[in-house]
């Protein structure tokens, strides 16, 4: 609204200047040179009734047919996160599900997501009111106060979430909690939740403001989270707390005697946690916009109040890759995310930079490199994978690299997508490493002092 008060008043004063705004003379000029000849007119017809990566697809692309991989993690099942972004989430619970299925000695398992996405969005209310109660002195129109109520929750998250939700809250099988529609398909719900969030967050400012202490707002809030709980539990169920349950093989057949758990007893017996899910592991950035070897928090980026903010390490790919071939090579998959939508061949699931040509099509170049897409928020972070295979040449150079996905077996290559190196290069952002594949000189950065990012900081994207 400033904005457009401010051209008014500038039009009104005569102040503008011939290269300012678009006048008649200016849109003739535009026009002029933008007429087309009998080929681009043609052109014109086909892109409006055709879709752009279907026209723009490079043919026969040869990376396509190479499937083949030197170092490869073996996985057993594909994961379907529907119509819901909780990516993030069944990253972090395949990655657990490796050391699980090695540990009961079976060929397939899955973990409840529905169960851990539950506290996930329990948790993100608590954090969402309580940052209301702590920003309650500032403007309403202050920027901190404004981001909160833009972003009261969302179904994406990051690694740092995962962590913090299955050492507080444990982990069940999948056949304990299965998935509810609401789960599979989270927009309508949130649509409600984040409307019944924002009604108790103005209720509470409008209360500190007539002078209730903090004691009495915090009273309120967990008042209202009663309202919370229940809305989680129409749309999710409620969470198990205590549970008979066996392995069974591929046919079906129980191998043992059932046992009684807890989610947090058997998270500690089936994965059987000699490492600290925070402490142990380390979030590996690439963003060139900022300078490398420097430690970064980003401010309220997390899931649980209590929990750990989005920590990372930013580092040159040259630095960065060595470290997930690394853990690849000891048959350890990772938690990865990247920029997915950005040249992916959905069909046979390649990402690769030469997969479409824009340049042709538009009669253009799209030439901002990475560090540029990241400054002007053209790329991020967007979604979160599981990291399971690196092809290396001779020399032990990486050529491509595959992920195990969470949108379904049929898609992509048998549900996995495969990147080639130059396109890694470019839009992969983070990867989370145990501290035991980093060197010394690299872990021994970790001892600065992070730089603080706040909320509203580009690189605080949520995959989904």
């Amino acid at each position: 609204m400033k904005g457009i008060l401010l051209v008014f008043s500038l039009l009104c004063c005569g102040t503008l200047s011939a290269q300012q705004t678009i006048t008649p003379e200016v849109l003739n000029q535009l026009e002029k040179q933008s007429e087309s000849s009998s080929a681009e007119r043609a052109l014109r017809n086909a892109i409006q009734s055709v879709s752009i990566n279907k026209m723009t697809l490079v043919p026969g692309n040869p990376q396509a047919l190479d499937t083949w991989f030197s170092v490869e993690v073996k996985n057993s099942g594909i994961t379907n996160q529907e119509s819901s972004g909780r990516c993030w989430l069944f990253t972090g619970t395949n990655v657990l599900r490796q050391r699980a299925m090695k540990n009961l000695k079976i060929e397939n398992f899955m973990f409840s997501h529905v169960y851990l996405f539950f506290y996930d969005q329990l948790e993100k209310s608590n954090l969402f009111l309580q940052g209301i109660i702590d920003t309650r002195k500032q403007d309403i129109d202050a920027q901190q106060v404004q981001w909160l109520m833009s972003n009261p929750l969302s179904d994406g998250g990051t690694y740092t979430g995962v962590a913090d939700l299955v050492t507080k809250y444990g982990l069940v099988p999948k056949d304990v909690m299965p998935e509810t529609y609401i789960a599979n398909n989270t927009s309508e719900f949130n649509s409600h939740l984040k409307r019944k969030l924002r009604e108790i967050a103005i209720n509470l400012r409008e209360k500190a403001a007539q002078g209730e202490s903090v004691a009495a707002l915090e009273a309120y809030k967990m008042e209202q989270m009663k309202v919370i709980y229940r809305m989680l539990t129409i749309a999710y169920g409620q969470p198990v707390k205590q549970f008979t349950w066996a392995p069974k093989d591929k046919n079906g057949k129980l191998l043992g005697e059932p046992k009684s758990y807890t989610p947090m007893s058997f998270y500690k017996e089936v994965c059987a946690p000699d490492e600290d899910l925070n402490a142990d592991y380390v979030m590996l950035m690439n963003d060139p916009s900022r300078p490398y070897n420097k430690v970064y928090e980003i401010d309220m980026d997390r899931h649980v109040y209590e929990g750990h903010n989005w920590l990372y390490l930013n580092l040159d790919i040259n630095d960065l890759a060595p470290l997930a071939i690394a853990s690849l090579r000891d048959s350890v998959p990772m938690y990865f995310s990247c920029d997915v939508g950005k040249q992916l061949n959905r069909t046979n699931g390649l990402l690769d930079i030469n997969n479409y040509d824009y340049d042709d099509l538009f009669g253009t170049t799209f030439s901002m490199d990475k560090r540029q897409r990241i400054q002007t928020h053209d790329s991020g972070s967007s979604h979160a994978m599981t990291l399971v295979a690196v092809d290396l040449d001779k020399n032990g150079r990486p050529t491509k690299w595959k992920v195990e996905n969470s949108w379904g077996p049929t898609y992509g290559y048998a549900g996995h997508l495969i990147m080639t190196d130059q396109w890694f290069r470019e839009y992969m952002f983070r990867v989370v490493v145990n501290k035991k594949y980093i060197p010394e000189n690299i872990l021994a950065l970790l001892k600065q002092k992070p730089i603080r990012l706040p909320a509203w900081d580009p690189m605080f994207q949520e995959e989904e």
